[in-house]
């Protein structure tokens, strides 16, 4: 079974993977320098062959995920009587290319080995391992350590607050922050504007670092969270929300119709999540914990942009 990847975003992911070809003799090296290897010239086969192997990995391993290779490349260095093999790739996808450039790696030193067989018999392959990795969760570790942050998802709904149905958004909101490190206080209130407002201000006066209200961000007359928060927002961060219409839109077309809002009162970061489980759990996964990049600033004042 391949994992799901579906809830992860698209960020620029870099791999490098080594690998190490030890041959038995200087003779060998001046071969492969002055072209002389009887199949052809060892650098430029072996490195055709990694460049294929590199797109061709999910094909291969199974439970690989198939990603578009946005760059790749294959360089050499000799020391001693080792050559020294480093594959590069780059994807902008949702998962990363470890794989692909340890694959490609190990494809190019097979290579060499089939290539230089015919005049040296005691060819080793060995340490073929992964230099470096960037991009997608790795980046986004140091977020994930932010646990003396405070937060309050705040869920916004009538019937919940009446106790005619049962609260399920801002239950997931919570579970789906506590995978990236976060604990959250839940309560529970009416779609009210003047009651949405006070506990906007209520928790920004305690301190709270992230306030979430969840519902009330589409277009039915008792959708009022957006226009209850926006008057009250110091700085407002707009392109948070267009992050989170987008992600949605890719799962749901009718994202485009959330009016969310997310900015700052006073120090407080105040997000707005849709009311359905879904949508909600969704928004926290398009927009964390990359969002908490803003308590990483130096000068609380001064919020990136």
């Amino acid at each position: 079974m391949m994992v799901d990847i579906t809830h992860k975003q698209n960020s620029l992911r870099k791999a490098i993977a080594k690998a190490v070809v030890n041959v038995s003799s200087e003779k060998t090296i001046d071969a492969i320098k002055n072209k002389t290897i009887p199949k052809g010239d060892v650098f430029e086969f072996s490195r055709a062959a990694g460049l294929l192997a590199i797109k061709k990995t999910s094909d291969v391993i199974p439970d690989c995920h198939p990603l578009p290779i946005e760059f790749s490349a294959i360089n050499y260095s000799i020391e001693g009587l080792n050559i020294i093999i480093e594959v590069e790739v780059h994807t902008i996808y949702k998962t990363g290319v470890e794989v692909e450039a340890m694959h490609g790696a190990s494809i190019v030193a097979l290579t060499m080995y089939d290539m230089l067989k015919p005049i040296d018999k005691n060819i080793e392959v060995h340490s073929i391992k992964l230099h470096s990795k960037s991009g997608g969760k790795s980046d986004l570790s140091k977020y994930t350590s932010a646990k003396e942050l405070t937060c309050t998802v705040i869920v916004c709904s009538d019937s919940v607050y009446a106790k005619k149905s049962t609260d399920k958004t801002g239950i997931q909101s919570i579970e789906a922050l506590k995978k990236i490190g976060l604990s959250a206080s839940l309560i529970i209130i009416p779609d009210d504007f003047a009651i949405i407002q006070q506990q906007a201000l209520t928790y920004s006066e305690k301190g709270t670092n992230i306030i979430l209200f969840a519902g009330g961000t589409g277009l039915s007359p008792k959708d009022l969270t957006p226009d209850a928060i926006h008057p009250l927002l110091d700085r407002e961060i707009n392109g948070v929300m267009e992050a989170a219409r987008r992600y949605g839109q890719e799962r749901n077309p009718y994202s485009m119709l959330s009016r969310g809002v997310c900015g700052f009162i006073k120090n407080t970061l105040v997000i707005t999540l849709p009311g359905s489980p879904t949508g909600a759990v969704e928004t926290i996964n398009a927009l964390f914990p990359q969002i908490l990049h803003v308590f990483f600033v130096k000068d609380q004042g001064k919020h990136d942009d």
